[in-house]
């Protein structure tokens, strides 16, 4: 490998340092996100522990806030490998597409070699491939969450030969547990350097038994295999079992006691990376605090008005009891609580669509809604005569690339206990269908697709069409996707145990039988699934054509009744006058 010189290394920085988007003084982690949007702010992660479940799942999230990303879905097999085989290790940039005439992504990946071989494993492990690497054939699962860093930690070299999409897939490829998958990644990361594309980011890295916050950052632009030093700073932490936490793209782990190896794991230069950048004053008498060290955010859901008030809210869902208040600095929430009842995969379903409803911070109160109280209008705030306004940035965005759920059961064979449960586009108008673990084939309208080129062949624009045709109308539209979602989503989960219990009566049997019986299951729903998203989307057009109520039972065309506070408004703005009566 050729040596990058000491002045490369130092024009390097000096480019990252100006180009740095980390400002300590607003409380901004900074750094790239799920996305190049304004705020920075995308993908949120929910985790719950087995026993804080209602059936003893696992469960993770990820919400893909992307609206540029890539969307498209693969299926990896798993392989054997002859000895002395080595791994290409690619860069693969999670915030970029390319337009279907040049390629699929996946299929282009090898055009971006990062120069680094490693040895292969004897045997690789299957696993879905979206983003991320999402559940392999161990039930081992990940969820992700861009965080950020400091300035000064941020390596865009190629020195770096690991980004957080290719630790995902070497997760998914070489481990049987989740805390194998922390230490394969952060072992990895140690060795060859991380960054590149990538700055702070967070996975929920789960397995049927557990579930863990792995956070990693880079550690500077002049890092190089040489120095002997580690080329990233990590650091893991268990969830309680009867535990559920969240990362809404802020830093998680706080005060971190490497001594309990049951519930914490750390890369050697954890604290005294810290140390030497002088971040953390081990004389000072406070104990080492991960976020307040390498992603420091002191803001708030109401200091922010709302742009921030997905921690807030979170906590607020899961304990309402405790009134924990919107001006509780972000930092302060503790990583993990006890839920006041136990979450169902569904009741997690729902929390991903959450738009803080009924709070001060509902971004389809008053006129910010309109006449419809549409909650996705001014998603990043605005400028008017020079000021900046917040507006919030709830959990069920609606930029979503897909949101997965996914169940980890250790109760049940592999292919029968895990679930991921994938969802496309945004989280209100679509709707999650099950991909099983034994699910070992992937229908071509799931590899394609893209934002700027409608395609009816790829699974992913049935979703937008009914996304689209739900806004200009969305209280009334919210309500005809809501009835198809309770009809294909919530009875798809109400029927799981049926499928659950007949895949296990054939896996008793034959295995390979069990296997076939829910790829056909999934496949088949999903194919339903989609196939009745483009019809709803058909639907919306004709019952809404023109802002008018088209009633296809009679045949009749009724006119749109609007509220009387925004025909007040209207009034009064308009400076309106009332018909002389006759």
């Amino acid at each position: 490998m050729k040596k990058t010189s000491l002045p490369v290394l130092m024009v390097l920085a000096l480019a990252v340092a100006a180009g740095s988007t980390f400002t300590q003084a607003t409380g901004n982690a900074g750094g790239l996100s799920c996305a190049p949007e304004p705020d920075r702010e995308s993908c949120t992660v929910i985790m719950v522990g087995k026993n804080a479940s209602v059936d003893g799942s696992v469960i993770s999230t990820h919400t893909c806030d992307c609206g540029v990303c890539d969307w498209t879905w693969r299926y990896v097999p798993p392989a054997d490998h002859e000895p002395g085989a080595m791994r290409r290790i690619y860069w693969v940039n999670q915030f970029t597409t390319t337009p279907p005439s040049q390629g699929l992504k996946w299929d282009r990946a090898p055009e971006n070699f990062s120069g680094l071989e490693i040895p292969e494993v004897p045997h690789t492990y299957g696993y879905l491939l979206g983003a991320f690497g999402y559940m392999n054939d161990n039930q081992v699962a990940i969820g992700e969450s861009t965080i950020g860093c400091r300035d000064r930690m941020e390596n865009p070299t190629p020195m770096a030969k690991f980004d957080i999409t290719q630790l995902t897939l070497l997760a998914m490829e070489r481990s049987r547990t989740a805390r194998e998958a922390v230490k394969v990644m952060g072992e990895l990361a140690e060795k060859h350097g991380y960054g590149n594309t990538d700055s702070g980011e967070m996975l929920a890295v789960s397995d049927p038994n557990e579930i863990w916050i792995f956070e990693i950052m880079p550690v500077g632009p002049l890092w190089t295999p040489q120095s002997g030093k580690p080329g990233a700073v990590w650091c893991a932490q268990r969830v309680p079992d009867d535990h559920v936490s969240v990362c809404p793209n802020e830093s998680r782990i706080g005060e971190i006691d490497l001594e309990d190896k049951d519930h914490f794991m750390a890369s050697p230069n954890a604290v005294s990376y810290a140390v030497d950048n002088k971040w953390y004053d081990p004389q000072s008498g406070r104990p080492f605090n991960w976020k307040r060290a390498y992603s420091p955010n002191e803001v708030s859901a109401a200091s922010t008005q709302g742009s921030r008030v997905r921690m807030w809210r979170f906590f607020d869902l899961v304990a309402p009891s405790k009134k924990f208040s919107p001006d509780t600095p972000n930092m302060d929430f503790p990583v993990t609580i006890k839920p006041e009842k136990k979450l169902s995969v569904y009741d997690v379903m729902v929390m991903t669509r959450d738009k803080c409803e009924g709070t001060p911070f509902d971004p389809a109160r008053g006129l910010q809604g309109g006449p419809f109280a549409n909650p996705n209008f001014l998603p990043y705030g605005f400028e008017y005569e020079g000021q900046k306004y917040s507006t919030s940035r709830i959990i069920g965005v609606n930029r979503a690339e897909y949101v997965t759920v996914t169940q980890c059961r250790g109760w049940l064979p592999n292919p029968i206990g895990g679930i991921v449960w994938l969802a496309w586009g945004a989280q209100d108008t679509s709707c999650y269908f099950p991909l099983y673990q034994a699910v070992n084939k992937i229908p071509r309208s799931f590899e394609i697709g893209d934002h700027w080129e409608f395609n009816r062949e790829s699974a992913r624009w049935a979703f937008d069409t009914v996304d689209f045709h739900a806004q200009v109308l969305y209280s009334l539209a919210i309500q005809d996707v809501r009835a198809a979602q309770e009809k294909w989503e919530k009875s798809a989960v109400d029927r799981t145990p049926f499928v659950d219990k007949n895949a296990l009566e054939l896996y008793e049997k034959d295995p390979a039988r069990a296997v076939g019986y829910l790829n056909d299951y999934c496949l088949a729903n999903a194919e339903a699934v989609i196939n009745a998203w483009w019809r709803l989307g058909e639907e919306l057009l004709v019952k809404y054509n023109k802002l008018w109520l088209y009633d296809p039972a009679t045949r009749k065309r009724l006119p749109l009744k609007f509220p009387d506070w925004y025909l007040k408004e209207l009034i009064r703005y308009n400076g309106l006058a009332p018909e002389e009566k006759k």
